[in-house]
């Protein structure tokens, strides 16, 4: 089974950046999509972004993109979410997880392994 562990998270002031990592237990496959979500106070879990390990494509939910970027390090097997110019309204827990199909998949449903989450702030 595959273990993910996110970290990054903190308390920032709209405007700054922050950047989280999400490492897994074991190499990723080549057939992976490994994802970015999160979750706000009394709102559903949305997608935020995610990126196809063969390829290195990636997409992004309309919210995030332009100030959002999603990466890979292969060799240490870890993904990372580059959040740049962050609002009040990006205040959430993020979570990574992980599609053994490695499909271009954007719900919760179609992610098999999920981390604990980190939790982001943002305040005015």
């Amino acid at each position: 089974q595959v273990q993910l562990v996110e970290s990054g998270g903190g308390l920032v002031q709209a405007g700054d950046s922050l950047r989280l990592s999400c490492a897994a237990s074991r190499r990723t496959f080549s057939t992976y999509t490994m994802g970015w979500f999160r979750q706000a106070p009394g709102k559903e879990r949305e997608f935020v972004a995610a990126i196809i390990w063969s390829t290195g494509y990636a997409y992004y939910t309309d919210s995030v993109k332009g100030r959002f970027t999603i990466s890979r390090d292969i060799a240490k097997n870890t993904v990372y979410l580059q959040m740049n110019n962050l609002k009040p309204e990006d205040t959430a827990v993020y979570y990574c997880a992980a599609d053994p199909r490695g499909r271009s998949v954007i719900s919760t449903t179609d992610f098999a392994y999920w981390g604990q989450g980190t939790q982001v702030t943002v305040s005015l």
